[in-house]
């Protein structure tokens, strides 16, 4: 009897300790696919949804196909690579009709030291490809401006923003500002919390329709396909506080972001554990 429970005991305690270090390994899993710069071959795909766009108040759909492949220089720096191809659906302005087509690329490089700090940074340029199927989709302009990631991780939270400018050179010549600023709190088991709009700015439009500011948040969490390959999914909710004429008052976003550790971040983690 008492070796049965003995047994029963060591299981037991196998299995909590089994189950503890799955929980964390999932909490810093969450933290690296909240982090721009976290050394993982990332593949999200970002959809955001706009709703009542245009005279015809329609719904406007973005997928952003956008993988993030770092790349190490050396030992006190690495390149972060950023490509987002935009699959867009667009409600016409003149007809109760919506068209879908390829918006411009956007190919960003961002030069990082590969030491962890307080706050950690990137910076590099931002380029636009022109790659958009029609004049709704995109300027169809080659484009280049400055890039910054910064980020900072402090015990459940982990905070920072993405911030760009591009101008482009052609016919429209536009110049847009962009800032996805982010907050999480995280939870246990790979649960977080989440707000983490995108802002804009179209500089040469008129004064009252420049700005499109999103206030909202939501949930994720990572859960890990098969037992071994970590997806972060995640859902937001934005109300659009400032915006331009055509847009509408809400939108949504639905994320999932497939990881793939490279394998110095694979033995960080591991001997984190």
């Amino acid at each position: 009897m008492k070796t049965i429970l003995s047994v029963s005991l060591t299981l037991l305690s196998i299995l909590f300790i089994s189950i503890l270090s799955i929980a964390q390994s999932n909490e810093k899993l969450a933290k690296a696919s909240q982090n721009p710069l976290a050394n993982f071959l990332n593949f999200p795909f970002q959809n955001n949804t706009n709703y009542g766009v245009g005279p015809y108040k329609r719904t406007q759909n973005v997928l952003n196909i956008q993988p993030v492949i770092p790349l190490p220089l050396g030992k006190k720096l690495y390149l972060v690579n950023r490509v987002i191809l935009p699959i867009i659906t667009q409600p016409s302005f003149t007809e109760d009709i919506s068209n879908t087509g390829t918006g411009d690329l956007l190919y960003t490089a961002w030069l990082s030291p590969t030491t962890t700090k307080k706050i950690n940074w990137g910076l590099g340029p931002v380029i636009q490809l022109p790659t958009s199927s029609g004049s709704e989709f995109g300027s169809g302009e080659f484009g280049i401006g400055p890039s910054v990631v910064l980020l900072t991780v402090i015990n459940k939270w982990v905070a920072g923003a993405v911030i760009n400018n591009i101008r482009t050179f052609g016919e429209q010549s536009t110049n847009k500002f962009f800032i996805n600023y982010f907050v999480n709190y995280n939870l246990t088991d790979g649960w977080y919390l989440l707000s983490a709009p995108i802002v804009t700015a179209n500089w040469n439009a008129e004064e009252n329709q420049k700005w499109l500011v999103p206030f909202g948040g939501g949930f994720g969490k990572v859960v890990k396909f098969g037992g071994k390959l970590p997806v972060s999914i995640q859902f937001q909710t934005f109300y659009n506080v400032v915006k331009p004429d055509a847009l509408g008052d809400w939108q949504t976003r639905f994320q999932l972001h497939f990881m793939f550790p490279t394998k110095s971040m694979r033995e960080k983690m591991n001997a984190a554990k």
